[in-house]
């Protein structure tokens, strides 16, 4: 037998699909090692690319059903919605609500105890930010570290302050009033003396 496209060659296969002789350079090796004409071979890969396409539509069908299925909300989802609308809540209310704040200063010459407590936390800002040093006098702690302005200068006075090697500092009021325990302050905490 001679091949079909080549008349002076020999025919080497048959096409599997439909019969034709073909010679080596003719034929197409198809699935299993069949040989396949030129045009049975592209019907046989159209066809086959076909039924994967089928295939690949039904599967990701079943995935899309799967996946609504999974999409019920858990009791996990509903306590992170619930807790996103809390947070939405309170920044809204933190922005744009609440009570504004006090629009008065402290009255110091009647509060020495807020003026104690004042002093400290600027006392400890120095200390951070000045490389654990503590100031000498309470005014290196104005303005930097302590807003008092002019006259309220003169209320530190009121305080007793002095840098101590073992604590740190010391800080009180230099003089409490009578029957009123006196508030010591130092790094290591607060403690009370009897006036």
């Amino acid at each position: 037998m001679q091949c079909k496209n080549h008349p002076d060659r020999r025919a080497e296969h048959l096409c599997a699909n439909c019969g034709t002789p073909l010679c080596s350079d003719c034929a197409e090796e198809g699935k299993g090692g069949a040989y396949y004409c030129f045009q049975c071979a592209m019907l046989s890969s159209v066809s086959e690319v076909g039924t994967t396409m089928k295939d690949k539509a039904q599967k990701s069908a079943e995935k899309r059903e799967k996946t609504k299925e999974k999409k019920k909300w858990t009791p996990f989802h509903y306590f992170v919605g619930v807790s996103s609308v809390l947070i939405l809540v309170m920044w809204g209310v933190i922005l744009f609500g609440g009570e504004e704040a006090p629009a008065g200063r402290a009255d110091l010459a009647n509060q020495p105890r807020v003026l104690l407590f004042m002093v400290d936390g600027a006392i400890k800002r120095y200390a951070h930010y000045e490389g654990n040093r503590y100031p000498a006098t309470l005014t290196d702690l104005i303005p930097k570290y302590l807003a008092l302005a002019g006259e309220e200068r003169l209320h530190l006075n009121k305080l007793k302050y002095v840098r101590d090697l073992r604590l740190g500092y010391r800080l009180s009021l230099s003089k409490p009033e009578p029957g009123q325990m006196n508030i010591i302050i130092s790094p290591k905490g607060i403690s009370y003396e009897a006036s």
